[in-house]
């Protein structure tokens, strides 16, 4: 009897997926990375800010594609997405903002364009880092 009964406890370890003594490891799945760094409102500069200094220093050109973003080293690369109509554009971050709450980045009127946002003038979008273009 003592027989059966190692013999069905040693069926159902290994059915299981163990063996006594043998301690079960299972590899933990990371958690899914998200793509996106940002989600919120963009507005676009207005035609009064063409030739100003940004944070950057250079001069504002709208016809340039480029954003203002609160944080992101000056240079950084975006991609935004208007999430309203699929839209989107890639941009190189000079100026610091928008100052408004909710709102994630201020683009060119370029860029707006681009987007399709320049009847709204605001957009929800969410913003990528652009895809590495080497090799």
């Amino acid at each position: 009897m003592r027989r059966l009964l190692v013999g069905w406890m040693v069926g159902l370890g290994a059915l299981a997926g163990c063996a006594p003594g043998r301690e079960v490891v299972r590899p933990e799945k990371p958690p899914p990375a998200r793509a996106w760094l940002e989600e919120g409102i963009a507005s676009y500069y207005g035609p009064g800010f063409a030739g100003r200094p940004t944070a950057s220093g250079e001069k504002f050109n709208p016809q340039k594609l480029t954003a203002a973003h609160k944080k992101l080293p000056f240079g950084s690369c975006l991609r935004v997405v208007n999430m309203e109509n699929g839209r989107s554009v890639e941009v190189r971050v000079n100026d610091r903002g928008p100052f408004v709450k909710g709102r994630v980045v201020d683009v060119s009127t370029a860029a707006a364009k681009q987007l399709g946002m320049m009847d709204k003038g605001l957009a929800r979008v969410r913003l990528y880092r652009c895809a590495d273009k080497t090799g």
